[in-house]
């Protein structure tokens, strides 16, 4: 009977300990200070263009990042090094003040979003041909050895029903993914799950994509239009795990 006891004591503990490994967090912002804290940091990818501005704050009680874009582009990003293979569904929460009137993803001048989340990947050289390769070898002479070999681009647009999947209008390196779409759920937080690795293998071709940073942005650059967001809460899980986020006003 002891021994019994015993055991299920040490088979409860060993659960707890794999579940807590089956969490990642990659993106909690509470935080006494109005800047992101480290290893999130803002880059510029066209250092004419004005920068999106990020803070912490507490937003109706999430502690999140606000993102405000004037005619602005900045992606707020930090590096990744998950095993997706273990963890390989991302959850957040996010909000919009208002979409975007004149985004249209499909064109180079409308490519434009309210907020999106972004995951860049390192691949395998057999899922890349050599055309591709040699224009990422390009890319990173102007953009640096950061430059991603694909991306997930997760967003709120303005008119393109959820579940939309298409490359973006500037490089087919990054497979554009409607999460949110409308006014419907302005103002509010909504929370999201999407399962990385399966969307990853089916944009790209290859289930053994590693993830290398994580970035969420604001951008309103090609419209010239006002906009406003918060992230919070980023993080991945198993796929036999729920999302893990706080109680409003938790952190």
């Amino acid at each position: 009977m002891k021994a019994n006891a015993v055991a299920l004591i040490l088979s409860m503990a060993s659960a707890g300990v794999l579940a807590l490994g089956m969490v990642e967090h990659v993106g909690r912002f509470v935080t006494g200070d109005a800047n992101p804290p480290a290893p999130w940091q803002v880059v510029r990818l066209d250092q004419r263009i004005p920068a999106t501005q990020y803070r912490v704050m507490a937003w109706e009680g999430v502690h999140a990042v606000e993102a405000v874009a004037e005619a602005s582009m900045a992606l707020l990003q930090r590096p990744l090094s998950g095993d997706l293979r273990g963890t390989p569904v991302l959850c957040w929460r996010w909000r919009v003040d208002a979409v975007l009137k004149n985004a249209d993803m499909a064109t180079r001048q409308g490519d434009d979003y309210a907020a999106r989340v972004y995951v860049g990947f390192r691949l395998p050289a057999e899922a890349m041909d050599f055309a591709t390769r040699a224009k990422l070898l390009i890319g990173r002479s102007r953009y640096g050895d950061q430059l991603p070999d694909a991306a997930l681009s997760y967003v709120w647009d303005n008119r393109y029903p959820v579940g939309t999947e298409r490359p973006n209008a500037y490089t087919d390196r990054a497979h554009m993914v409607v999460v949110q779409s409308g006014a419907q759920q302005v103002g509010r937080w909504i929370v999201e799950r999407r399962d990385v690795l399966l969307d990853v293998g089916k944009a790209f071709g290859s289930d053994k994509a590693t993830p290398t940073l994580l970035a969420i942005a604001t951008d309103t650059d090609n419209t010239g239009e006002s906009a406003r967001a918060g992230f919070a809460d980023l993080h991945f899980v198993a796929r036999n795990v729920p999302c893990v986020f706080p109680k409003d006003g938790a952190g």
